[in-house]
């Protein structure tokens, strides 16, 4: 019997994610659940929905004071959020 090559399982996954199109919407998918951790608690508790459009986070915040917390972190949160999902999958987050 012929031994074939040796490789890690973690990687045959992501190489099967890719070849059927999966490693982009489980990224997303990541990104939004990581939300709540990379907005902390003063931001996720007034936060109604979190959703991708394109390469933009849309946010619908029930405090306006929530706005203007979102607004002065906004490069920062952009930072953590991509980090966190393992791409850089948005470029801005907006309220609505």
């Amino acid at each position: 019997m012929e031994r074939r090559k040796e490789e890690a399982l973690g990687d045959v996954i992501l190489r099967y994610l890719r070849l059927s199109g999966l490693e982009t919407p489980l990224a997303e998918h990541r990104l939004v659940e990581a939300w709540p951790e990379v907005a902390g608690e003063a931001l996720a508790s007034h936060t109604a929905e979190v959703f991708l459009r394109g390469q933009v986070l849309y946010v619908r915040l029930s405090l306006p004071a929530a706005r203007t917390m979102l607004t002065l972190h906004r490069d920062a949160l952009v930072h953590a959020l991509n980090e966190k999902a393992g791409a850089r999958l948005i470029h801005d987050i907006r309220c609505v």
